[in-house]
């Protein structure tokens, strides 16, 4: 009565007729969660037990849901049967490609209650919520540090182990981030990305076309910090250049002659 589907069977119909009324009959003893059916129930109730009953083909990993191993063994097989028709492009599972529409609908359903962002995934909205909430779920064990995403804690936890994954093929260097490798390659193909809009010269990285343009604008930052003496008072263009400079209001003096007591700021 609630909308134009049809069921060949009786137990189907007052299945779907749950979807409408939002009952839920079947409760998890362990943490109260509701289902519209027991199938689904019986498939919360692994993430209790840990019970992972099919195991891959390809390798040891092993699921809980039929539905998660059929996807994990198109990682082994490279099949992707759901393709978009209007880039071609091919995913692993039909979710990825109803988001991956919304790139080209421009459709973005998740809308954050306390600023007008919008997403197209529900996983970005609840990773931007914990900018207004304070709320960081991930800690790193060696030194208490959180993070609002896993990935950030990650990168972070690295800079305790050392571990740098991302090699350059051109040399020895190795970096912590792809973002790293990515700028640092850019060394060796003479590829420069950012372009200053006034000008033809173009940069490797963003940083030195922000310092470029300055030098256009008259932009500078970067004041020294020493503000006691009201004799100091120079800017600079870029922050590499602030430890450079020795504020003459402080009067250090860190180089002495070896052959005499004369002292000089540089």
């Amino acid at each position: 009565n609630d909308c134009d589907k049809s069921f060949a069977q009786k137990s189907n119909l007052v299945k779907h007729q749950r979807l409408h009324t939002g009952e839920k009959l079947h409760q998890c003893k362990d943490c109260e969660k509701s289902f519209f059916q027991k199938y689904h129930l019986i498939l919360h109730q692994m993430t209790h037990t840990g019970e992972k009953p099919f195991q891959c083909k390809y390798c040891d990993m092993r699921f809980a849901q039929k539905a998660d191993i059929t996807v994990h063994h198109r990682t082994h097989t490279g099949e992707k049967p759901y393709q978009c028709n209007d880039c071609m492009k091919s995913f692993t599972r039909n979710l990825y490609l109803i988001q991956h529409k919304r790139i080209h609908t421009e459709e973005k359903p998740y809308q954050c209650n306390d600023c007008d962002k919008s997403f197209t995934v529900r996983t970005s909205l609840v990773r931007h919520q914990r900018l207004h909430t304070g709320e960081k779920l991930h800690q790193c064990k060696d030194c208490g540090k959180s993070f609002n995403e896993k990935f950030h804690l990650i990168q972070h936890q690295r800079t305790h182990t050392g571990d740098k994954p991302y090699q350059c093929n051109d040399c020895d260097k190795s970096f912590t981030q792809k973002p790293s490798l990515v700028r640092h390659k850019r060394l060796h193909t003479g590829e420069k990305q950012h372009q200053f809009k006034d000008w033809v010269k173009s940069f490797t990285q963003k940083y030195y076309l922000m310092q470029q343009q300055r030098t256009h604008t008259g932009g500078k930052p970067y004041n020294c910090i020493i503000v006691s003496f009201k004799t100091c008072s120079p800017i600079f263009i870029s922050k590499r250049d602030l430890p450079k400079y020795r504020c003459t209001d402080t009067e250090e003096k860190p180089y002495q002659c070896n052959q005499c007591d004369k002292t000089f700021s540089q």
